[in-house]
């Protein structure tokens, strides 16, 4: 039979346990009162019988055997307020008196045997619908020292009658048994109560989170005016609407973006094919029209393809082959590449530093190639680039310094965003992807980025990468 993983109520969790905890502790206390009662009565009833039998052997033996006996033997109880039944036994075990009718409800065999100094514990007996406790007492007829030994030794059997007390212990045990029930009843439904109450802050904070729906998150459910075990609750569901508003902002403002750099390459397009076709042109001028074209759909496709690697990067799903090498090789032939275009700018690039790298090649070699031309587009003619490499021991850092235009400081903190530009956009392509990428990289290493920047003084970005491999 298939176990059901359906989540149970938190309020029928909490009845149960209130109300098994109270039925528990019912239990114990009216089983407590009704053994004790019960228990009471029996040590009392027992009471009256050993000194009722006590009486009746001395009655038998100081004033003469049965003659003594006969008020109690033929009323009784006597008067006492229960009801006994007495019968005498002979040294042969042959009755020689006893309570009218008592041979039809308790025959001399029903009892235990007699004791001689000592009562004997009663024995209980069910006759006619009555309860009786039985005993049964030795007494000698002469007086003598030793009642088994010396002189005729006498049984006398003793029957109490304790059918009132039966009636007593079963009526009271169903009085225990209904108070228990009322009692059990009354705990499910105080629990009920309680738990209603107890969880209605709980109803309150999901109205309050129901009118909080897109694009506006800015609603909070401030913790202050919660119980102190729903404030951490309310603190959680508080970051996570700052999240969730923080996200959305960024997500519109991704789309906008997006759709703002997608729009301007394809109005490029649609404009200069829209102008090539109003009149017949030379062969050169639509291979110029077509070159700018292809140039426009390369910018796209850069977009795209950096979009896509972000994407993946982000879903975890980015295969990376990581490796050891040579930091300064590989930083000296990136380098070189940027170094062409460097020497028209009239900007120098120069290498410091000795690291082994862990890190996939072709990844690293993104990152530091962002970098690079990021700074030689904010780099001024007869600047300089510097790359720092620096090993330590749980990571190994990679500086790209320039001495250009630098940030202002209100723009450090989102330079590392997708589309966002500063005024002055360090995006590798453009279109403010380049930092996003690297960052990106960065993190699928598991490494971290970092940027420093003063206007007119220059930017420094640090890349650190690990050692071993934490990459997600």
């Amino acid at each position: 039979m298939p176990v059901s993983n359906k989540p149970r109520s938190i309020a029928k969790q909490l009845v149960l346990l209130f109300t098994l905890s109270t039925a528990i502790l019912l239990l114990c206390g009216v089983g407590v009162l009704y053994w004790t009662v019960v228990r009471h009565a029996s040590y009392e009833d027992n009471s009256a019988l050993a000194d009722k039998a006590h009486a009746l052997a001395s009655d038998f033996e100081k004033h003469g055997g049965v003659t003594a006996l006969n008020a109690d033997i033929n009323t009784p109880g006597g008067a006492d307020r229960a009801t006994f039944l007495v019968r005498v036994l002979d040294p042969a075990g042959v009755t020689i008196a006893e309570t009218s009718g008592m041979t039809t409800l308790l025959p001399a065999s029903t009892f235990p045997p007699a004791a001689s100094t000592e009562i004997a514990v009663p024995t209980e007996y069910h006759s006619a619908g009555k309860l009786f406790a039985l005993t049964a007492r030795y007494a000698r007829k002469d007086g003598e020292s030793d009642a088994v030994t010396n002189g005729q030794v006498f049984t006398i059997q003793v029957a109490q009658d304790r059918s009132s007390d039966e009636r007593f212990a079963t009526r009271f045990g169903f009085l225990v048994a209904a108070v228990l029930a009322l009692g059990i009843l009354a705990a499910a439904l105080i629990a009920r109560t309680i738990a209603h109450r107890g969880l209605r802050p709980l109803g309150e904070m999901k109205r309050s989170l129901g009118k909080v729906s897109p694009p506006d998150f800015s609603d909070r459910i401030d913790p202050a005016r919660w119980p102190p075990e729903l404030r951490p609750l309310a603190t959680a569901f508080d970051d996570m609407l700052k999240r969730l508003d923080d996200s959305f902002t960024r997500l519109s403002q991704f789309s906008a973006d997006l759709a703002h750099e997608l729009r301007t390459p394809i109005a490029n397009m649609i404009g200069e094919a829209q102008v090539a076709l109003t009149r017949d042109r030379t062969a050169a001028e639509y291979r110029e029209t077509l070159e700018s074209t292809v140039g426009e759909c390369e910018r796209l496709s850069r977009i795209v393809d950096n979009l896509l690697f972000v994407a993946r990067v982000d879903a975890a799903r980015e295969p990376i082959a990581r490796e050891r090498f040579d930091a300064r090789t590989a930083v000296e032939k990136i380098a070189a590449f940027y170094q062409t275009i460097a020497d028209d700018h009239h900007v120098t690039i120069t290498c410091s530093g000795e690291a082994q790298i862990y890190a996939d090649p072709d990844l690293f070699e993104s990152a530091l190639g962002n970098l690079l031309d990021n700074a030689l587009r904010f780099t001024p003619e007869n600047g300089s680039i510097q790359i720092t490499l620096s090993e330590h021991n749980a990571d190994v850092e990679v500086a790209v310094s320039d001495n250009g235009c630098g940030i202002a400081p209100e723009h450090l903190p989102r330079v590392f965003d997708r589309f966002y530009r500063a005024e002055s956009s360090r995006g590798s392509d453009g279109a403010g992807l380049g930092l996003a990428l690297v960052k990106s990289i960065v993190d699928l290493h598991g490494g971290s980025a970092r940027i420093q920047s003063e206007v007119g003084r220059g930017t420094t970005v640090t890349l650190s990468f690990p050692n071993s491999d934490t990459s997600r």
